[in-house]
């Protein structure tokens, strides 16, 4: 089998999406979201919204896609135990899923009809639990799943966030958490 040599590893496909998103981030922090549209991202990223529509569809898929994007979190802080791991990410995500632009994001991903936006959210969180799950196994720690965390503690704290007045409380979640770590 011959080597490939000088393979981009992106090229100008990556560059094309990394300047639609921050065109969408960028807008989303300067305009009010209705004044939002195709055209006006495509001509903020130097693209035509032909590139848009042909990669996402329509905007809301952009969105959608944006959004899942931003979520992207940096790897989970070590405390040096499962509880502790746990209560920090709890109040880290609550704090930035219960504010208004976490609110937008989820509800971007929820309008939207791409179910790999929604799968991209289960698995991004998913990871994020299993890095602590891992650590707390090398330590010895006895550990739910990441589902059971996810179904106990992420999903009503989602539901709450986007259905509910008011979000959860940090208490509640705590309690919540806590049920599950047994």
């Amino acid at each position: 089998m011959a080597i490939k040599e000088g393979i981009r590893t992106g090229g100008r496909s990556a560059r094309v999406q990394t300047s639609i998103y921050a065109a969408v981030r960028d807008l989303l922090q300067e305009q009010d979201r209705s004044a939002i549209s195709v055209p006006v991202i495509a001509a903020r990223a130097g693209v035509t919204p032909s590139t848009i529509y042909r990669r996402w569809g329509d905007l809301t898929a952009l969105l959608a896609d944006a959004a899942v994007e931003r979520l992207r979190p940096d790897e989970p802080v070590d405390c040096g135990n499962l509880r502790d791991d746990l209560r920090n990410w709890t109040e880290v995500y609550l704090d930035e899923m219960s504010s208004e632009p976490g609110r937008e994001m989820m509800r971007d991903v929820v309008a939207s009809s791409a179910t790999l936006c929604s799968g991209k959210c289960l698995n991004i969180v998913r990871d994020q639990f299993q890095i602590m799950i891992d650590r707390a196994r090398e330590r010895g720690e006895r550990t739910p799943s990441a589902d059971e965390l996810i179904d106990a503690v992420v999903a009503p704290m989602i539901y709450r966030i986007l259905y509910a007045e008011t979000p959860p409380s940090l208490e509640r979640m705590h309690q919540l958490l806590d049920r599950c770590l047994g």
